[in-house]
């Protein structure tokens, strides 16, 4: 580690600090505010697949990676065991699979919005059905919303522990794409947290 900290300060200490604080565009709000966003759209695939994704547009989220709300209810919208959207709709024979959450990428999260995607892995039959799909999806996140998180403490100690072990035991990336994904984190997160902030929930807060 001395060594390593040597190399650093040689290498990267002459580096200007312009002094400027991080961009932000904060105030270009509700950027899908648009007719177009609240729209049905079919788009043809080139390869054979149904598949339904249904998108909505957050306000900013990134302030709450302590927390990981999207994080947390991307856990219970993906969920595969018994009461599960996809459970019913496997029931039905009308999906495959299913996905929810939000990429964490730049474009799906930033300092104007962030945006929560489900997409559902349609058969032939649910292909027929996508209205009574995206009903039932509909329906699972208004049960959620009207439960709450208050009593689901559980769910995130959980969520949590997961994590921490995906932390602890992942295996050695490359340095050089370690490296890049440590500078994006020194952009978005506590000194602190640069090395732990885009994968573990740090604290419960139902609120948020």
């Amino acid at each position: 580690l001395d060594t390593l900290e040597k190399w650093v300060t040689e290498i990267f200490s002459e580096i200007p600090n312009n002094g400027l604080p991080k961009p932000s565009f904060g105030h270009l709000t509700q950027p899908f505010d648009t007719p177009e966003f609240h729209k049905l759209y079919r788009v043809v695939p080139i390869r054979k697949v149904h598949s339904l994704s249904i998108t909505w547009a957050l306000p900013p989220q990134e302030q709450y990676y302590r927390v990981k709300p999207l994080h947390y209810i991307s856990w219970l919208v993906g969920h595969e065991g018994k009461g599960s959207v996809l459970s019913f709709l496997r029931k039905k024979f009308w999906a495959l699979a299913l996905y929810g959450g939000n990429g964490e990428t730049g474009f799906e999260q930033n300092s104007t919005y962030s945006i929560f995607s489900i997409s559902v892995t349609l058969t032939d039959e649910g292909y027929k059905h996508f209205y009574e799909v995206a009903h039932v999806v509909f329906q699972y996140v208004k049960m959620l919303q009207k439960r709450g998180p208050d009593k689901r403490q559980v769910i995130w100690e959980e969520i949590q522990k997961i994590e921490a072990n995906e932390f602890q035991y992942q295996e050695q990336t490359d340095p050089v794409d370690y490296v890049e994904s440590l500078c994006e984190n020194m952009q978005l997160f506590q000194k602190e947290d640069f090395l732990t902030g885009d994968q573990l929930l740090f604290e419960y807060k139902p609120e948020v």
